[in-house]
């Protein structure tokens, strides 16, 4: 458990701060907008362009981001316990099962070893649709 934690902090520690760039560089370039200048001029708060103009506008951007960012923290985690550097066997993650798929006498002899690919591969579509569906919903260019 203690590992899965580290892992886990890990692995959103590294990943975060592409998203922070990709908020802020948006934010500034919508900052620069008609419609945010407009409001300015017209005396709005910060915080009400924030809320009621900026966050709308890169909403959509945003939910894209996390939906792709979760897959690549599934994959990581399972590309580490596969290698033997994340989970160890008794506690049971997809790249802990696909750690016997090392030995290719194995898959051989044993081919069902290779099913927890399958899972693997439809989370992590699943999960680029379901963002892409979302961005399409929340997209306010539409």
């Amino acid at each position: 458990i203690v590992i899965y934690f580290g892992i886990t902090l890990i692995l959103g520690l590294l990943d975060w701060t592409g998203l922070a760039r990709a908020v802020r560089s948006k934010l500034l370039a919508l900052r620069e907008e008609d419609f945010c200048v407009a409001a300015e001029l017209m005396g709005a708060k910060p915080r009400r362009i924030i809320g009621r103009h900026l966050l709308p506008s890169f909403m959509s951007h945003l939910i894209a981001s996390a939906t792709l960012t979760i897959p690549s923290m599934i994959l990581g985690e399972t590309a580490l316990s596969f290698l033997g550097l994340g989970l160890r066997p008794p506690i049971t993650s997809w790249g802990v099962l696909l750690t016997e798929a090392q030995n290719i006498n194995a898959v051989e002899l044993y081919p069902w070893i290779m099913t927890p690919v399958i899972p693997v591969i439809v989370v992590v579509l699943a999960f680029n649709f379901f963002g892409d569906g979302l961005r399409d919903a929340a997209d306010p260019y539409r």
